[in-house]
């Protein structure tokens, strides 16, 4: 039973955020009140949504760096919308949201598709020019609280069922994610691509047109978590979530996701951001400075890409010793 559960990587971050947690409790006990821990989740919420995205790019061995420039854009644009149009439905706003973030999705996917260029040069460039963008649109202006319309910044702070709408959002994310990777072809897909391109190819699979879906997907994401950050936060500006990518792809490999494609969950992106998530709440409540956050975080992350990358070396190790019986 216990190496059944050392060897299962969701059952490992559940048990790491459980002790967390618990040695959290024992200096701040308040942490773990029950509404405490909502609030850990509802903070963790947009992280959840993007980190979701990012497995699916990951999973086909590629990456997204520009996601966070994605929800900036969008989010501006959102804000925008909404100052120049205060009366426009605000689900109207999350649908012009998320279609502008597919959109910046397809020119990422149509880049590494068409043109074969490496997907860590494509999302670089179009990390620089979609943070350009937000500059051109606004002039380096910013837009503020007072500017937004009452019901865009109220929508994820709304309580339904005793907890906010951002949180419903963030589960029913996770819940489309778990039916997408789990009971769809492209799901499959997105392994297959990951896990073997060539021999995808031989099973009928485009590798190209299944990343550029992939890409669609993570943008999409970044554009409805573009509305969900501006609306929370009440202000848009140019630099918005500035260096959140990292976070975000800390949150996949933390979780499992392998950075070689193929391997990963929806539970393991969950749980990973989770983790995340609690360690960016707890240690300023027990007086851990920022600095030495900076460095705890960059520690659990090293250590999950050390456990990651072991695991699949002697998954390779077990492959090779069954083609030698054979």
């Amino acid at each position: 039973m216990t190496a059944k559960l050392l060897k299962n990587r969701e059952a490992l971050l559940v048990v790491a955020i459980a002790v967390l947690v618990a040695l959290i409790a024992l200096r701040f006990p308040a942490f773990v009140a029950p509404g405490n821990l909502a609030r850990v989740y509802n903070d963790t919420s947009i992280l959840i949504i993007l980190a979701l995205g990012q497995m699916a790019v990951i999973l086909t061995r590629c990456i997204d760096l520009s996601m966070a420039a994605n929800l900036a854009l969008c989010g501006m644009v959102a804000a925008m919308l909404n100052t120049a149009f205060p009366g426009l439905p605000i689900p109207l706003v999350i649908v012009t949201a998320m279609a502008l973030g597919a959109l910046l999705g397809m020119i990422n996917g149509t880049l590494v598709w068409k043109l074969d260029i490496p997907p860590i040069v494509v999302t670089l460039g179009t990390l620089t020019i979609y943070r350009g963008l937000i500059f051109l649109l606004t002039n380096g202006k910013w837009i503020n609280a007072h500017e937004m319309s009452v019901a865009f910044k109220a929508l994820p702070r709304l309580d339904i069922a005793g907890a906010p709408v951002l949180s419903w959002l963030s589960l029913a994310m996770i819940a489309l994610m778990f039916v997408v990777m789990s009971r769809t072809a492209l799901g499959r897909a997105f392994h297959a691509v990951g896990g073997n391109p060539h021999a995808a190819v031989y099973t009928g699979i485009d590798v190209g047109r299944t990343r550029f879906f992939a890409y669609c997907l993570s943008g999409a994401l970044a554009g409805l978590s573009g509305y969900l950050w501006v609306s929370r936060y009440a202000v848009a500006y140019v630099d918005i979530a500035a260096g959140f990518e990292l976070d975000i792809i800390a949150a996949c490999v933390i979780g499992g996701i392998s950075i070689a494609g193929g391997i990963g969950s929806v539970a393991g992106a969950v749980l990973g951001a989770l983790l995340l998530g609690v360690i960016k709440n707890a240690l300023p409540v027990i007086n851990i400075s920022p600095f030495a956050q900076m460095a705890i975080s960059g520690t659990v992350i090293i250590i999950a890409v050390a456990v990651n990358a072991r695991a699949e070396r002697r998954k390779g190790r077990v492959i090779l010793r069954k083609a030698e019986a054979v």
